[in-house]
């Protein structure tokens, strides 16, 4: 008979399948609520942005217009789901802003939407709910009365533009256009061409001005663009440092129509008239046709209305002190031959405006004279070319040349000192702008 001997059992594995299973199930379920809850949490996120970005814009518009800011951003919160019960959501609204760049910055207004949202699945972990928090800031800028486009001296207002039909700032030629006192902006988004520099043309600019593209440039010889800059050292040549420089481009561009009240300049039942007795000098008001008449070489202090073409000849005159001329209709050429002295009013209304075209008004502008020529006040002429040309006068341009695109030609030298007591200054439309 054999011995029969003992078993030596080891503990029993039964049951703890069930716990990996349960822990495996737990991990699904995490990795489920991670992706259903964090998506709900994103798609959250995104709609209460948009909704601060929705609030933020109503309050900064309700506060241009003298109305409660908060109540107009608190009910455009709620039009856009997020009602301000403290349990679903928060929203505080703040002028100044309490938080951010702007901080107490009173043109500000900033908006911070708080969203609690519910979680599915993740509980299983210990998250009952995800809570975002987003904030936008606007600015409102009131309509106010100031110099045009910032204060640059010459302004391409075309929004876009190509390189051989259309070109939005084109310098070529032989001339150069030397500036003091303001800059030069190019709104064309064009991202090659919106500025265009060929041949011998050049830019100098006589001081820290900015040149200023909203685009890109085709520059054929950067030397030929160029800012001068005088020493603060003791030096044994007084001349200027000639340095060139490249435009800024990548500007954030303008609207067009552009972005300030245009003049609403009119002569009435007024009717220019030539003195009978000598013929060479006119009265101020309404004038159908060709502008100056023959002979006419002086204006007399006033605003004139022009339907027709405005000629000033080669080896001719004009002269007009506190004058404003608004050409309803036709094109402005200055002959490089006449001698041209033209300046604008000094007060009144229409203080610093020179030549106005209404937007209406496509036509072509030349601007030209003489050694001997004087310009003095704003061209606005928002919807024309404007074609400068080379004049080697002393005084040049103390205006602020605005067209719907620039052509500078020639071959002499083209001088522009831009003043804002000088030329005339537009209401500014109210503006809101998001905070960076």
């Amino acid at each position: 008979m054999r011995n029969r001997t003992t078993k030596n059992y080891l503990p029993s594995e039964r049951g703890q399948a069930i716990i990996v299973i349960v822990l495996a199930i737990v991990g699904l379920i995490a990795i489920t609520g991670l992706a259903v809850d964090g998506g709900l949490a994103f798609a959250d996120r995104r709609k209460a942005q948009a909704a601060a970005d929705s609030a933020v814009l109503a309050a900064s518009l309700a506060r241009l217009r003298g109305d409660d800011f908060e109540a107009a951003a608190l009910y455009n919160a709620q039009e856009n789901g997020y009602n301000n019960d403290g349990e679903t959501s928060e929203i505080q609204v703040f002028t100044p802003p309490v938080s951010g760049p702007y901080m107490g910055n009173e043109e500000y207004v900033q908006v911070i939407v708080i969203s609690h949202q519910k979680t599915y699945f993740a509980p299983v972990v210990g998250f009952k709910e995800i809570t975002n928090k987003v904030e936008a800031v606007s600015r409102a800028i009131p309509p106010k009365r100031e110099q045009i486009m910032n204060g640059y001296a010459v302004v391409s207002l075309a929004p876009m533009s190509d390189c051989k039909e259309l070109k939005s700032f084109w310098a070529h030629g032989e001339s150069t256009l030397e500036l003091y006192g303001g800059g030069i902006f190019i709104n064309s988004e064009h991202p090659t061409c919106a500025f265009i520099q060929e041949g011998s043309s050049s830019l100098v600019f006589g001081d820290a001005a900015p040149f200023n593209i909203v685009g890109g440039a085709s520059i054929q010889k950067v030397q030929f663009i160029k800012r001068l800059f005088r020493p603060t050292y003791t030096t044994n040549d007084p001349r200027s440092l000639s340095l060139a420089f490249l435009p800024a481009t990548g500007n954030s561009p303008v609207s067009y129509p552009p972005p300030f009240e245009m003049p609403n300049i009119g002569c009435g039942n007024n009717q220019a008239k030539v003195d009978s007795s000598d013929k060479t000098t006119m009265s101020p008001g309404y004038w159908e046709g060709d502008f100056p008449p023959e002979g006419v070489t002086t204006l007399k202090r006033g605003i004139y209305c022009i339907d027709g073409d405005v000629r000033v000849q080669s080896d001719t005159e004009l002269t007009g002190q506190g004058v404003t001329l608004v050409v309803n209709k036709g094109s402005v050429r200055f002959s490089g031959d006449a001698k041209i002295s033209l300046e604008a009013p000094s007060s009144g209304s229409f203080n610093g405006l020179l030549l106005y075209l209404p937007l209406e008004n496509k036509s072509l502008v030349v601007l030209n004279g003489s050694k001997e020529s004087i310009f003095r006040g704003t061209i606005l002429a928002p919807s024309s070319k404007i074609r400068i040309m080379g004049n080697e006068s002393a005084y040049g341009y103390h205006s602020q040349i605005i067209g719907f695109t620039i052509e500078l030609n020639g071959s002499s030298r083209i001088l522009v000192k831009y003043m804002d007591d000088q030329n005339y200054d537009a209401m500014i439309f109210s503006q809101i702008e998001f905070g960076q």
